[in-house]
Order: C-alpha cells, then structure tokens, then sequence
C-alpha cells in the first residue's frame, strides 16, 4: 500500500484524525502553486484546508441516493433576446470614429 498518514487510509475511514493536511503538505502545495507563504499564512491555510476536509466529511454523511445530479444550486435560463434581424451600421458611419481606416476596413497594428 502506498504511504498515506493514518487519516487517511481506507481502513481507518470514520476514525479521521483532528489535522488531515500538515503544514509540510501546505508548503508542498505552494512550492507547486509558486506562492510564497508565511508562517502565519501557513498555519492559516493549514487550518482552513483541514476545515474544508472537514465540512467535506460533513457533507459525505448525507443521504442523496434520490438526488439528480445538477450543473447548477439553481436553474437558470437563457437570458438572451431572440435574433431578430435588423438593419446594421453603414460603413461610412461604422468607420467613422476610427483612428485610421484604408476606407472599407479598420487599420491596426500587425499582432504576431
């Protein structure tokens, strides 16, 4: 078996020490992330995860065998107009306002 910290091997599920996330994994995962933390914010961050875990496991006690699965906590619907089809800008008027055209088109710098 791989080497997991007594919490969080399969044998001991339920039986979750206080601390999930060690100070050491919280420096690993910033090293990762290239942040820089300090030890004030290590042991905050340290906290938190553990926190996070924790309402995690709270979470895992309930039941949701009749749940469907969703995207989203709310429904949500398309906020858009319909297409309609209208007259667009002419020309002149579109290009108006630009800072430099050929006269059909908008000039801008080459981005390559």
């Amino acid at each position: 078996m791989e080497k997991l910290r007594p919490a969080l091997r399969p044998e001991n599920k339920g039986n979750e020490m206080e601390t999930r996330i060690t100070r050491q994994e919280v420096r690993h995962v910033a090293l990762l992330a290239r942040l820089e933390l300090s030890e004030s914010e290590e042991e905050r961050m340290t906290g938190q995860m553990n926190g996070i875990l924790g309402y995690m496991d709270k979470l895992n006690e309930l039941d949701t065998e009749n749940v469907e699965p969703t995207t989203h906590a709310i429904q949500l619907q398309n906020v858009f107009r319909p297409d309609v089809v209208k007259r667009s800008l002419d020309r002149k008027n579109s290009l108006a306002n630009a800072p430099e055209t050929d006269g059909a088109n908008f000039v801008v710098p080459k981005v390559l």
